[in-house]
Order: structure tokens, then sequence, then C-alpha cells
């Protein structure tokens, strides 16, 4: 009897499979004929089956075309992996286990960190986590109140709304730099209690630059413990920003000639090396993208204010319109 089919993440394309075989014995090897007529009287429970496999394939097919990321691909199949044996001990009469799922995501911004979070909601969704997987996106100002009790009144209604999801709070660490008597510590005491009262309930995902997350840690002696899962998500080269403006521009029915390609590598190595601490990788790319697509636009009018341009000019994008 064939088993199922588990595909792990790769770099753009899928590894080689891993076959799950499930052999029965015959039962002339199981014990003496008395036994195997024992047996053969008393069927065999069904084996339900375990649609977790089938799942997968779906957020591997999200997860291979992002450029990069191979740890973080790698730990989401580990995730994967973990409650797909889980189920099965399940199934074999085994202990699951129960894990803590709440997680850091530490990197700058456009690295792709709430695009993970999306997909890991919708992972923990389809593996029977959470009974809804949806994401509810925040940042200190949805947290954060005016007077005492309004952070917490505020904190426990997004807590709330993402139950049977994943919380996702961005740039966490702004919750505790105003000190003591400032009222993010108290949106961190709320979201504490909230991980002890809805255990299992919800997926909590702190996010925010690497520095910063790990001085907000150790404001908390008992943070880092109730987040098992931290992941880097390191800054993208200039060769991935490339490959991931070329998507961009693919996905929208654009083309970069060669000259606008050179141009986006200077653009980008002199905004890396500019604003280092600060560079927003992908998203600046995708804005530079955008941008270029406009000036592409008021280009051809002028152009062709009294023709057509043709179906190679409205996709091209010269070095011209490529600005900041």
């Amino acid at each position: 009897m064939s088993g199922h089919v588990i595909s792990g993440p790769g770099n753009g394309t899928s590894r080689p499979s891993r076959q799950i075989n499930v052999v029965l014995r015959s039962h002339e090897t199981i014990g003496s004929s008395a036994s195997a007529h024992a047996l053969e009287a008393e069927p065999l429970p069904a084996v339900k089956p375990l649609p977790a496999v089938d799942h997968f394939a779906e957020i591997q097919k999200e997860l291979e075309p992002m450029v990069g990321m191979d740890n973080v691909k790698a730990l989401v199949y580990e995730i994967y992996a973990l409650l797909y044996i889980s189920r099965m001990r399940t199934e074999a009469g085994l202990y699951g286990g129960s894990q803590v799922y709440h997680m850091i995501f530490k990197g700058n911004p456009g690295t792709g960190k709430t695009t993970i979070a999306r997909i890991v909601a919708k992972l923990f969704q389809k593996m029977g986590v959470l009974t809804k997987g949806h994401l509810i996106e925040v940042e200190r100002a949805d947290l954060v109140g005016e007077y005492i009790g309004h952070t917490a009144q505020k904190t426990r209604e997004l807590v709330r709304k993402a139950l049977g999801g994943v919380l996702f709070v961005d740039e966490a660490y702004s919750l505790a730099r105003g000190g003591e008597k400032d009222f993010g510590k108290e949106a961190i005491d709320t979201l504490v209690k909230a991980m002890e009262d809805h255990r299992s309930q919800f997926v909590l995902i702190l996010a925010g630059y690497p520095l910063e997350i790990d001085q907000f840690l150790l404001t908390n002696p008992g943070l880092p413990s109730r987040f098992p899962i931290q992941i880097e998500f390191p800054d993208y080269s200039v060769d991935q920003l490339l490959q991931i403006g070329d998507l961009m521009v693919k996905e929208r029915d654009y083309v970069l000639m060669p000259q606008t390609v050179f141009k986006l590598r200077q653009l980008l190595m002199q905004e890396k090396q500019n604003d280092m601490f600060s560079f927003s990788n992908a998203r600046f790319v995708r804005n530079t993208i955008e941008k270029s697509i406009r000036h592409q636009a008021v280009r051809l009018i002028g152009q062709y204010s009294n023709s057509v341009p043709g179906k190679g000019e409205l996709m091209s994008i010269r070095p011209e319109d490529l600005k900041i």
C-alpha cells in the first residue's frame, strides 16, 4: 500500500520527495495459524485519511517563488513536518504532544516578515492548529491607550479578534520604549496574560529590527521562553533584489530593458550603502518599480500624442523611467 508523498522546500525547485510507505505484513508472518484466523475474524479498523500532505503543496507553491529565505522555508517545513507526524502519532494511539508556536520575526523592513506570517497562519489553519487562520496586523498605536486601563481594553479586544488566527505585532520593541510609566508596558503584560488565558487559541508573532527586538526581550526575563520559535530575516543582496524586481514587472506585464536593469543595480547599491540600517529591501524595489511605471505612462502620452504605441513600447520600462 503506497503512502503519501511529502515534498520539502527548495531553492525555487522542489527537492526530492519523501515517500512514507505503510506495509501490512501477511497473517502467516505474524504468528500461528490460529492467530491468523483470529485476526481474520476481527476486521481491521478503517485507516483515516491524512489530507495534510495535500495541504502543504499549497503552502509550498506560495513559498517557492519567494527569493532567498532558505532558512525561513526550512523552518516552515519543520513546523509542517512536526504537525503532520503528530497527527500520525495520534492516529496510531500515541501521544501527539502539544507545542507552543508563538514566534519572533527579526528583520529589517521589506524582508518578507508579514508575507511569511500570512503563510504560517494559513498553514496552521490547514493543519487544524488554528480554526480560522486569519492575520491581525497591529502596531503600538493600535494597542496603547490614552489613559490607565485603556491599553488593556484595546489589547484584549485585538486578541479577541485574533482568536483562531495570528496576532502580528510589528515594531513590537516600541511597546517598551517609554519606560516603567509608559502604557506600552501594560500592553506587554496584557499580551503575556492572553497567551496563558487563550493557550492554543491564537499565535502571537512579534516582529521588528533585530537589535531592537533583542533589547526588547531583555526588558522582561520571562519573554524569551514564551517565544520558542525565532526567525531571522536577512537583508536581500543586490542580485536578489534585481530578481525580485524582475518578478514584479513580469507580474504586471512589463519588461525592464537591459540599460534599465543596469541603472536599477546602481540605484540599489547606492541606497544600500547610504541607508544601511533602514534600507527597505523589497519594499524599496516595489516602490521604485511602481514609480517607474507611472513615469513610463507620462512619457508615452507625450511621445505618442497623435498615435498609439505598440505592445513592445507599452511593456518597456526604459532607463529614463527609473527615478527615485
